[in-house]
């Protein structure tokens, strides 16, 4: 009986994640050259460390840069090269992220042609290079997460896209179930507007993804809002900022949110 209900359950899976996969998101609000100003807050609203984001665009070509600096000297940067010509498609993607703020330093690169490029301190101190073809699908989107849910209806239906994360001294390919849950209210400048909030759920796939659960492994869901109009705009992330992290909230600088607590259900 067991086995028909893991069957069961994997079947199950297998077509509900088909009925999600997605193709390439369609460019409707082009992205253009901008700078940004963050902020990191912890749950309880204690203020973490700033952030900036450099983007520019040449053509159909964006080159976006997010950094992250964080009080006690860690660092998140990551620099993302797109196009954005009928839909969005990865150039390459570099992050890294290291410091005390994380548990494990992440350096990973992640091209366009397939090549996964993982840098890691070996057990005998020595930097270890390694580099793995993983077929991409064209819907992959490390580093343009922001840009693509700025691109999606606040009524679309539930949606899928592909990421590559760092597992130990590799990549692996993970697939982001997206809805979009509800409006909320934030404030800037004393001024009020409406942000879609949309809710990220990481499936891990495979064996790993049916244990990871059990052994509470399952990376936590974020939450991004997405100002609505006629330019939607990133304006927050809340959630982990790497595997086994604390919930933070990434947000634009000057804004407030009324949920004290992230609390984004």
């Amino acid at each position: 009986m067991a086995f028909r209900f893991t069957s069961c359950f994997l079947a199950l899976s297998l077509l509900f994640a088909s009925a999600l996969r997605a193709d390439p998101i369609p460019v409707r609000h082009s992205q253009g050259t901008e700078r940004g100003f963050l902020q990191i807050r912890s749950e309880s609203g204690a203020i973490l460390g700033h952030g900036d984001l450099f983007q520019t665009a040449h053509g159909s070509r964006v080159t976006s840069e997010l950094i992250l600096h964080f009080k006690d000297g860690s660092i998140d940067d990551e620099t993302t090269v797109f196009t954005q010509t009928g839909t969005f498609r990865l150039i390459s993607d570099h992050h890294i992220q290291k410091g005390p703020f994380f548990h494990t330093p992440t350096d990973i690169l992640v091209e366009a042609n397939g090549n996964v490029t993982s840098h890691s301190i070996g057990k005998d101190g020595k930097e270890k290079v390694e580099t793995q073809h993983i077929d991409l699908p064209p819907d992959v989107c490390n580093g343009m997460v922001g840009p693509l849910l700025s691109n999606i209806s606040p009524t679309a239906q539930p949606f899928k896209l592909s990421m590559i994360v760092p597992t130990g001294d590799k990549g692996r390919l993970v697939h982001l179930n997206i809805s979009p849950t509800t409006s909320q209210k934030f404030a800037d400048v004393g001024l009020t507007y409406t942000a879609t909030v949309f809710r990220i759920h990481i499936e891990l796939g495979g064996v790993a993804g049916v244990v990871a659960p059990v052994v509470g492994k399952q990376p936590g869901d974020l939450f991004v809002w997405i100002a609505e109009g006629t330019a939607p705009q990133f304006v927050r992330l809340l959630g982990p900022l790497a595997e086994g992290g604390p919930v933070v909230s990434m947000e634009l600088s000057g804004t407030s949110f009324k949920d004290a607590g992230g609390d984004a259900h």
